[in-house]
C-alpha cells in the first residue's frame, strides 16, 4: 500500500481538527465548560485523546476558537442567504442580527465563551477569529467605513458589549432594545436585516450545529473539498487515525509546538 500523500494528510488532520470544534460546541452547550473534558471532547470527536493537545493548547483555547468558528459561520451565513445582501446597510443589519441571535439562542454557551475572554489567557488570535475578524472588517467596509481600522474595532466593542448584556443571568437585557441603539448609531432602518418580531429566515432554532463544521466542506480561506458529508476517514478507528500528529511516525514532520496556533 502506497504511503498518502501529504495533501492528504493535511486534509485528514484538518477534517480531525473540524471535528474537534464541532464536539466542543456540542458538549459546552450541553453540560457547561466546567463539567467538560478534554477527554470527553476527543470522544465526541472519534479521535485520539493526544490529538488535542496537538492542535490546542488546553481546553480554554479549543472552546474559544469553536465559539469562534460558530459565529464566523454564523454570520457567513446570514450575509449570504438568499436574497443576497448587495447594499451595505442590509449587510451590518444582518451582521448585527447573526451575532445577537447568537446571543439570544445560545445564552449559556456564548456566557462561557464571553466569561472565558476574561480569564488570563485573553483574547485568542487563532484561524478562527481571525477569519471572523476579516468578516467582520469586510462587511464594514461594505457599509461604507472611510477608515475600516477605527470602525471594525468599535463595530467588534459594541457587539461583545451587547452580547455581555443579553447573557448576564438573571439581569440580560432583550434583544430589541440593544438592537435598537446599534440601529441607530449606524442609521439602519429597524426592518433591514431580521428584525425581532419576526421569523429568521432559517425559521425555529436548529440544535443540530453540524452544518457549522461541515468537516466536507472547504474552507472560504482556502482548500478544497467537496461537500462529500462522512466518508471512510470521517468516522473513528478509520484511515484518520493514521494521520495522527501526536503519534510517533517515521518520516512525519510537523509543528513541535502550538506557536502556529494562538498567535
Amino acid at each position: 500500500m502506497s504511503p498518502r500523500s501529504a495533501s492528504v494528510n493535511e486534509e485528514l488532520r484538518r477534517r480531525s481538527r473540524e471535528r474537534l470544534l464541532q464536539a466542543a460546541i456540542e458538549l459546552v452547550n450541553e453540560r457547561g465548560y466546567e463539567a467538560t473534558t478534554l477527554g470527553d471532547i476527543a470522544d465526541r470527536a472519534g479521535s485520539a485523546r493526544g490529538l488535542v493537545s496537538y492542535y490546542f493548547p488546553g481546553k480554554r483555547q479549543l472552546v474559544q476558537s469553536a465559539v469562534h468558528r460558530l459565529m464566523h459561520r454564523t454570520l457567513e451565513e446570514a450575509l449570504e442567504r438568499e436574497p443576497r445582501a448587495r447594499d451595505g446597510r442590509e449587510c451590518l443589519a444582518r451582521a448585527v442580527d447573526a451575532i445577537l441571535g447568537l446571543a439570544r439562542d445560545r445564552t449559556v454557551l456564548m456566557r462561557q465563551h464571553m466569561a472565558g475572554l476574561l480569564q488570563a489567557e485573553g483574547f485568542v488570535q487563532c484561524p478562527e477569529q481571525r477569519r471572523l475578524a476579516e468578516l467582520l472588517r469586510d462587511t464594514m467596509a461594505r457599509y461604507g467605513s472611510r477608515d475600516v481600522d477605527t470602525d471594525y474595532p468599535m463595530l467588534r466593542s459594541l457587539l461583545m458589549g451587547a452580547v455581555y448584556a443579553m447573557v448576564l443571568p438573571n439581569v440580560g437585557m432583550a434583544q430589541a432594545p440593544l438592537r435598537a441603539e446599534l440601529f441607530a448609531r449606524y442609521r439602519l432602518a429597524w426592518e433591514l436585516g431580521v428584525p425581532p418580531d419576526t421569523e429568521a429566515p432559517t425559521g425555529t432554532l436548529d440544535p443540530d450545529l453540524s452544518r457549522f463544521f461541515a468537516t466536507g466542506e472547504p474552507d472560504r480561506t482556502g482548500g478544497s473539498s467537496p461537500r462529500d458529508g462522512a466518508g471512510p476517514s470521517d468516522r473513528p478507528g478509520s484511515a484518520d487515525d493514521e494521520a495522527d500528529p501526536s503519534r510517533p511516525s517515521s518520516g512525519r514532520t510537523g509543528p513541535s509546538d502550538h506557536s502556529a496556533q494562538s498567535k
